[in-house]
Order: C-alpha cells, then sequence, then structure tokens
C-alpha cells in the first residue's frame, strides 16, 4: 500500500497497455498511482480524492484531455498537469498551454523523462524537496515588482499584496527566465533554451507567444497594451520591472 507521503498521482489514458506500464513504473519510483481510462473516469475519481498531479493523455474517447484540462481550470482546480501528446498533435500541444496544463511529454516517450517532468513539477509546487537546496545570499531580496504585483524568484510565486496569483509551471519558469534578462530582449528561442526547452517540429516560438499571452493577462491591467511584458518586434520579448 502507498505510503501518506508519497505524491498521488492520476494516471488518465485509454490505451490499457500504456496505463498499465506507468502505474507500474510510476508505482515503482515512489509514487501512489490512481488510473482512469477516460475523462468520466478521471472526474470520478476526482471528485473523490485528492491528486498531487494528473498524466493526462490529449485523444481519448468521449471528452478529450485538452477539453478536460480547460474545465478543470475554469472551475478553479489547480492540480499540475502534465499533457501525453503524439509528435503529429502540435494544435493540440497548443491547445493544451493554453488551457492551462503545467508540460507536455511527446509519445513515444522514455518512461523515466516522465518520472523526471513529474518531478520537476512537484518541486515548483513544493511537492517535493529541492535538489541541492542550500541557502543563498540572494534569498533575501529575491523579490522584483512590477506595478502592483511582485515575483518571489526563489519561491516562484506571484503575488499582488496578499492575494497568491496561479502560474502553471511553464508560467513561473518563463516569468524566472524574463526577470534574469531584465531589461533586455530575448528571443523566444533562448526564452525556451532558458525554460528547459521541450519544444519539437518547430512549436517553440508559438509555445512561447502563448505562456506570454497567459501571463500578460495574469498581471497587465491591459494584457493588449502591456506596460511590463513587452514584444519587441523580429526580436522577441521584454520584461521591465519597478
Amino acid at each position: 500500500m502507498a505510503g501518506a507521503d508519497q505524491p498521488h498521482v492520476l494516471v488518465v489514458d485509454d490505451d490499457d497497455r500504456l496505463r498499465d506500464l506507468l502505474t507500474r513504473y510510476l508505482g515503482e519510483n515512489g509514487f501512489s498511482v490512481s488510473a482512469a481510462c477516460n475523462a468520466l473516469e478521471a472526474r470520478s475519481s476526482l471528485a473523490g480524492l485528492q491528486f498531487d498531479l494528473i498524466v493526462l493523455d490529449v485523444l481519448m474517447p468521449g471528452e478529450k484531455g485538452v477539453d478536460l484540462a480547460r474545465d478543470l481550470r475554469e472551475n478553479g482546480s489547480r492540480v499540475p498537469i502534465l499533457l501525453l501528446t503524439a509528435l503529429t498533435e502540435t494544435e493540440d500541444r497548443i491547445a493544451g498551454l493554453e488551457a492551462g496544463v503545467d508540460d507536455y511529454l511527446a509519445k513515444p516517450f522514455e518512461p523515466r523523462e516522465l518520472v523526471l517532468r513529474i518531478e520537476a513539477i512537484l518541486r515548483r509546487y513544493g511537492e517535493l524537496p529541492d535538489v541541492e537546496e542550500t541557502p543563498s545570499s540572494d534569498d533575501t531580496d529575491s523579490n522584483v515588482t512590477f506595478g502592483q504585483y511582485s515575483f518571489d524568484t526563489a519561491r516562484m510565486i506571484l503575488q499582488r499584496g496578499d492575494e497568491h496569483i496561479y502560474l502553471t509551471t511553464a508560467e513561473q519558469a518563463l516569468l524566472s527566465a524574463l526577470v534574469k534578462r531584465t531589461g533586455q530582449t530575448t528571443s523566444r528561442e533562448d526564452l525556451q533554451a532558458m525554460m528547459g526547452g521541450n519544444a519539437v517540429d518547430g512549436t517553440t516560438s508559438r509555445s512561447i507567444d502563448v505562456q506570454v499571452t497567459r501571463l500578460r493577462r495574469k498581471f497587465e491591467d491591459d494584457p493588449k497594451q502591456p506596460r511590463y511584458l513587452q514584444t519587441v518586434r523580429g526580436r522577441g520579448y521584454v520584461l521591465y520591472t519597478d
């Protein structure tokens, strides 16, 4: 039986073989795992159990994975979501990012890579300890501000006063990358590399554009005329702080 301190992962995939493989592999690597073969079963599990992360397939009979992810976000769920896609499902990957998923992994993939992706997401959400976590002299001055908002670069938390603004892990990584280059124009390709880089099939630029659009909605008064996160036409993006 899984220990109470093990992160609880929900695997949602209609492929019986893959679902069983992932359930077994994640269980052998320190996770408590529940499984569902479609969105309906996933909703039933989510209604009765608490999960630390969802591994969600894009294409399933009935409700698609992207639609489930979007509905969860629109109804206030903050559980991290890792989307499983096929190499040819470019539009679904983009739609997933727009829906608020935290990361995606293209099939076929090595199960070990899935574990590493899950661990990285959970660390950002504070569910796992950071690797080689040591105090830094910079921690006392880790906040950057833009307008009424502040971003804690050490804890990856965006706040407006006492209000905690929800960010996906991709949004956290992008904002952190922009903060590191405050006042400097950074290309989409460089931003993707600074975020850890998981783009395939030339989707890098568009993926970054999606995340920038989502970030602007979080802290710009007018996302269509941004004051802080600005586009430099033909070159990339730049973040200005106070």
